[in-house]
């Protein structure tokens, strides 16, 4: 799992039918390598800034309804940032 913000969309004209109905978000995590941004398929509504959680690999074939060529999934959109203490 990845926590990170959506700091933009992907437009495509064509795309997978399997995928029709997910926006595309363009997400930065937000802990890590904070400077590698990486494109997630979303059904939950997440927009710009917000804080989502990401399921990454093959783990996110068990959140679709039917298979698609989707290797990041946002499953949940954070209400707070949680705070990491050092």
């Amino acid at each position: 799992m990845i926590l990170g913000k959506v700091v933009g969309t992907v437009v495509s004209t064509r795309k997978c039918e399997n995928l029709v109905g997910y926006r595309l978000l363009t997400i930065r995590p937000m802990y890590g390598n904070k400077d590698e941004i990486f494109v997630a398929a979303d059904k939950l509504g997440a927009g710009i800034g917000e804080c989502v959680l990401i399921t990454t690999d093959n783990t996110t074939q068990h959140a679709l309804e039917s298979a698609a060529p989707l290797d990041a999934l946002v499953v949940g959109i954070v209400d707070s940032i949680p705070q990491i203490e050092e």
